[in-house]
């Protein structure tokens, strides 16, 4: 790898940082491409081609994992929780949800296990969304789609 490749990963990296540092606050590109010191347009381009989604649906996607944390291990309404990861509203909180989990904040909820004893690095990456899980019937529960999910790649 490049010197410059190397130098562009570690400015992205810093910029993706910022997205997760602050998920929860207005965000906006011009101020995540000055971070990565590049224009917007360039920003956009290189985030995708490095990690494969627009920061845009990163910082959606970092939302919603927060989000399911704390529908799972906590029993705050809907609407507080949509508003505490940064949405600012709740339909497009709900709408967002069920892109990227594949079920509603409730239904979620109402299949999810707190995650105790886990260590919290291996229930993050279980219950991370995946871009790439095919999207269940509504009503279809959190662990029906990981077991779905885990066929696929090993069937």
């Amino acid at each position: 790898m490049s010197l410059a490749v190397e130098e562009s990963n570690r400015r992205l990296l810093r910029a993706r940082d910022a997205i997760d540092r602050t998920y929860a606050e207005e965000l906006d590109v011009l101020r995540l491409a000055e971070i990565a010191c590049i224009s917007e347009a360039h920003f956009i381009r290189s985030f995708r081609a490095t990690f494969g989604e627009t920061p845009h649906r990163y910082l959606q996607r970092r939302r919603v994992e927060r989000a399911m944390f704390l529908l799972r291990e906590t029993d705050r309404s809907v609407t507080d929780i949509s508003l505490d990861v940064g949405f600012t509203s709740l339909g497009t909180f709900s709408r967002t949800f069920r892109e990227i989990v594949g079920v509603s904040p409730r239904e979620y909820r109402a299949g999810a296990e707190p995650r105790g004893g886990v260590p919290t690095c291996f229930a993050m990456a279980w219950t991370r969304p995946a871009t790439d899980l095919p999207k269940l019937p509504v009503g279809a529960g959190w662990a029906l789609a990981q077991q779905a999910a885990v066929s696929e790649k090993t069937g």
